[in-house]
């Protein structure tokens, strides 16, 4: 059994714990600062087996191997000391905490993973794991993440390749609201992707644009949705497919109208510059929700034998109810993701040294681990809400 550590008990974090812990192959230590956060883990592990049932649990009591501990993720020996003979930690904490937990990781020789939308972070990541002993795979979420993953196995398909469009939404079911959002994903990150400039390849050249622009508008099983720059969504595949494509972009996908509405906050009312008070607007005006639905879109285009083509991946995953508790579909993506990783890690299928990007992982092997099925199940399995 592995010993793992994640950071963070919030709903992510949560999900990884009852992920991992339900297999009978982790020993999970969920660490947090907050214990009213580490308090309300329990609850829910009270309530539920398991998230994913089929192909999850192999032991009878593998619950019991999900353990907490309170711990100031700031204080550098303490957080050193809980990873201190781990095989890995994974990092479910805010963003601006990931690269206090990968310094951490490197310096207690433990593999690395983490959800972050932030590519400062993500290049002081790569700067660690330049001289760690271990993995370290930053962004092993849905975006980026997964749809790194996606994009990457489309791309070479291709003979040579002419764009790269990546879309992706994590949307409620039923907007009722001017901005059509309710909270889903950590307002701290869906700010700082707002915020931040967005990378992009334009005219085969890799070039920064702004947040919240270049809006466009697309249906998908008769639902309209618009997509807007976002930073962070593209993970390392700039790098990547850098003089191999004319164009790559990633956008956020949200209901219409919610792009002019946050423009007008954060532009034209200054709030981009003051983030608290936006976040404790949004916290106290937006209710969350877990009857959610994420949108995953991307379209690859290129020419084959000559001829020019286009392919497209896409797909719909629903919040699901099971060993009753509610899992939003943004927790179900983004921690079976990680906890996919982590498995291809565990088993040996990936690098056990260096930085290892998310379009290194190859789709057919991430679909058939046993948690990331639930990406390849998502239309089979349905609308299951509360």
């Amino acid at each position: 059994m592995k010993e793992i550590v994640v950071v963070g008990a919030g709903k992510i974090g949560a999900t990884i714990a009852d992920l991992l812990g339900n297999t009978g192959d982790y020993s999970v230590t969920v660490i947090d600062r907050s214990q009213a956060q580490l308090d309300a883990l329990e609850q829910v592990q009270e309530k539920c087996e398991a998230v994913f049932r089929p192909g999850l649990r192999e032991n009878n009591g593998a619950g019991d191997a999900v353990g907490k501990q309170r711990v100031d993720i700031e204080d550098e020996s303490a957080l050193k000391a809980v990873l201190s003979g781990k095989f890995a930690v994974l990092s479910a904490a805010p963003f601006h905490l990931t690269t206090r937990i990968a310094e951490a990781a490197a310096a207690a020789g433990v593999h690395y993973l983490d959800l972050t939308e932030d590519v400062a972070s993500t290049r002081r990541v790569k700067e660690l794991a330049a001289t760690a002993s271990t993995a370290f795979i930053p962004q092993c979420g849905l975006a980026p993440g997964f749809i790194s993953i996606v994009a990457n196995d489309l791309a070479k398909r291709f003979d040579t390749l002419e764009s790269v469009r990546m879309r992706v939404g994590a949307l409620p079911q039923y907007p009722s609201n001017a901005l059509n959002y309710n909270l889903t994903w950590s307002t701290d990150g869906v700010i700082n992707e707002y915020c931040e400039p967005c990378e992009a390849i334009v005219e085969g050249e890799l070039i920064e644009v702004p947040p919240l622009e270049e809006r466009e508008e697309f249906s998908l099983d008769g639902v309209t949705y618009e997509a807007f720059n976002t930073s962070g969504g593209l993970g390392t595949l700039c790098e990547t497919l850098l003089g191999k494509v004319r164009t790559l972009n990633y956008r956020t996908i949200r209901y219409p109208g919610h792009a002019a509405i946050m423009k007008a906050l954060l532009n034209d009312l200054g709030l981009r510059h003051r983030r608290e008070v936006l976040k404790d607007i949004l916290e106290n005006a937006l209710p969350a929700t877990l009857q959610d639905v994420v949108v995953i879109f991307v379209t690859v285009s290129g020419r084959r034998q000559g001829r020019l083509l286009q392919e497209t991946y896409a797909n719909k995953v629903y919040s699901r109810r099971d060993g009753g508790v509610t899992r939003s579909a943004i927790q179900i993506t983004t921690a079976s993701a990680i906890c996919a990783v982590l498995d291809m890690l565990a088993k040996g299928d990936l690098p056990q040294k260096g930085f290892i990007r998310q379009e290194e992982i190859a789709l057919d092997a991430f679909l058939a681990n046993r948690f990331g099925a639930a990406y390849a199940q998502a239309e089979a399995a349905g609308r299951l809400v509360a």
